[in-house]
């Protein structure tokens, strides 16, 4: 079966022209035009790489690459034309493989997305997470959480922190580690803030949140969310 590459790009003939490129050397291609297309492929279609753009009217392609991670190891690839030293530092320490500045070659370009894709191991995204039982769920596509059935309303930046700690159920994660997933490198330096999200968050979904079941702290190092 031929391994599928997920193209993210708001410019149809940057699309095209990949597609063509990438058909032509036996790969599989899904394509979408904007960010928000592009992450409702990716969940359903569960590419083996993604190539993905930052510059984007919708969302740009640092938020797409930090959805992606909230639930996925798929090798991702940003292919854009800023090649300020900065932004391609920024996307590597965000979780991005690879970052390639545009215009490039088109051998340069095969031949990266064949090591990545002899590096990554075969992997899936989920577009749920259920625990308890079904009593809590998180849906990646619809950015919903139910708790007992009752939808919960979360802030973006809840939800990400909500994300991450769900796609690493049962593992402690540091305090830095939790606020560089979730909200971006830029914001290292903001842990002492964490822990007020924390409380915001276990206000929400917990049933008692002087007594958490669901996220849980390990002092001295982070959180946890237990894998119920």
């Amino acid at each position: 079966m031929a391994e599928k590459i997920l193209v993210i790009d708001d410019e149809p003939v940057t699309v095209d022209l990949i597609t063509l490129l990438l058909e032509r050397r036996g790969y599989e291609v899904v394509s979408a035009t904007r960010a928000e297309e592009g992450l409702r492929k990716a969940y359903r279609t569960h590419p083996d790489l993604v190539l993905l753009d930052i510059m984007m009217p919708d969302m740009d392609g640092w938020e797409v690459c930090r959805r992606l991670r909230e639930l996925s190891d798929v090798p991702i690839v940003f292919l854009t034309a800023r090649d300020d030293v900065r932004d391609v530092v920024k996307g590597l320490e965000m979780g991005a493989d690879d970052y390639i500045v545009k215009p490039y070659d088109n051998n340069e370009l095969v031949a990266r997305i064949r090591a990545h894709l002899r590096r990554a191991p075969k992997s899936s995204v989920a577009e749920e997470l259920v625990f308890d039982s079904g009593n809590f769920r998180i849906n990646f596509i619809s950015r919903e959480v139910r708790v007992r059935g009752n939808p919960v309303h979360l802030t973006p930046k809840e939800f990400n922190l909500l994300g991450v700690l769900a796609r690493n159920a049962g593992r402690v994660i540091t305090r830095t580690e939790l606020v560089k997933e979730a909200w971006g490198p830029e914001y290292v330096d903001a842990t002492d803030s964490l822990k007020l999200y924390i409380h915001y968050l276990r206000q929400k979904i917990e049933q008692d949140p002087q007594h958490p079941v669901y996220i849980l702290t390990s002092r001295g190092v982070g959180y946890r969310f237990a894998n119920l």
